[in-house]
């Protein structure tokens, strides 16, 4: 009778047993015909950051795996060959200014009277010459002075006509002011000063190097100390936006997925707590599946990409690693 009773209790295990798997079975194949299950590495966007200018490395603020926030400073150059530039195209932007001012203005009054004055001496001094060449001309025919003598006296005359009309045509300018050729000039000269001041002032703020969006510091390629030249990479960030992950789908499954679908991100360290995608694009060109995902199933099969981005991603998510991405296959026909 015991062992009668143990048969029947290990045949009701038994059954227990083969329907409990039956119904896991059948749920696991409903499960896989309502979800599609694709294979794929983490992508995670990188920068290569450097300066726009060169010079020597002075400070780097960060060490590599600290989280940088955006507009933070993580490098600089040393800004003293930088900051003597912007103090001389200043100056010269100054006298540009001061030249272009006086072309503008024309001539003070105090300078205009001055040459006015000059004028009247230098008529008064011609009177005088002009009267002692009439005398002489008596005294030569009088054979009184040497016809040298005459020629010094006519040549101080001449030498005095020219000084006068110097002075006549120096205050016609004054009075007229600069012609429009050199007020121009004068702007331009201003205008080109301005843009090398300006052109320095951006070349001495480039010698920060900020961050440009949120993310950990992967390398510091230079250190402290190092010339570096204009564009040479100083350092790599990770950026903590803009996670996504590739997946590869054959060709029979195209018609299940389309952009904006939701889909569910697993990775091993949390199979549990998955992160939430959505798919971007699906690539209109078929490839073979990159060994890094490769499946038995889909190892000589033709494959189309697929990009899910990461609509919640944070520290967890590393560059290349692998995932499962679970997505609820279309149900509706697409229009």
């Amino acid at each position: 009778m015991k062992k009668i009773l143990i048969l029947l209790l290990l045949s009701s295990l038994a059954g227990g047993g083969f329907f409990a798997h039956r119904s896991w079975d059948a749920a696991k194949r409903q499960e896989e015909c309502e979800f599609l299950t694709l294979y794929g590495n983490v992508e995670i966007r990188r920068v290569n950051l450097s300066f726009r200018v060169g010079g020597r490395l002075e400070r780097i603020f960060f060490e590599e795996g600290d989280f940088i926030e955006k507009g933070q400073t993580i490098a600089e150059l040393d800004k003293a060959p930088y900051e003597d530039a912007v103090a001389t195209a200043a100056a010269h932007v100054e006298k540009a200014q001061a030249d272009y001012e006086r072309l503008r203005t024309g001539s003070r009054p105090q300078e205009i009277e001055q040459a006015r004055a000059t004028v009247k001496e230098r008529d008064a001094g011609l009177t005088v010459l002009e009267s002692d060449l009439k005398r002489a001309v008596k005294l030569i025919d009088d054979k009184v002075i040497t016809p040298q003598e005459y020629e010094t006296i006519v040549a101080r005359r001449d030498e005095a006509v020219a000084r006068k009309r110097l002075a006549e045509e120096t205050l016609n300018l004054l009075v007229e002011g600069y012609r429009k050729e050199e007020i121009a000039a004068g702007r331009a000269s201003l205008s080109a000063a301005q843009a090398n001041l300006k052109q320095t002032q951006t070349a001495l703020t480039d010698t920060t190097l900020v961050c440009p969006n949120n993310g950990v510091l992967l390398t510091r390629v230079e250190e402290v100390g190092a010339v570096v030249r204009e564009g040479q990479i100083v350092a790599t960030l990770s950026l903590r936006s803009a996670v996504w992950v590739y997946v590869y789908i054959p060709q029979r499954e195209l018609g299940n997925v389309v952009e904006g679908m939701s889909a569910e991100i697993h990775t091993d360290s949390r199979p549990e707590n998955p992160y939430i995608g959505q798919v971007g694009s699906v690539s209109p060109e078929a490839e073979f599946t990159p060994k890094t995902v490769q499946t038995l199933e889909l190892r000589t099969d033709l494959v189309f990409r697929v990009r899910v981005v990461v609509g919640n991603p944070d520290g967890g998510l590393r560059q290349g690693m692998p995932v499962t991405v679970r997505i609820k296959r279309e149900t509706e026909p697409r229009q």
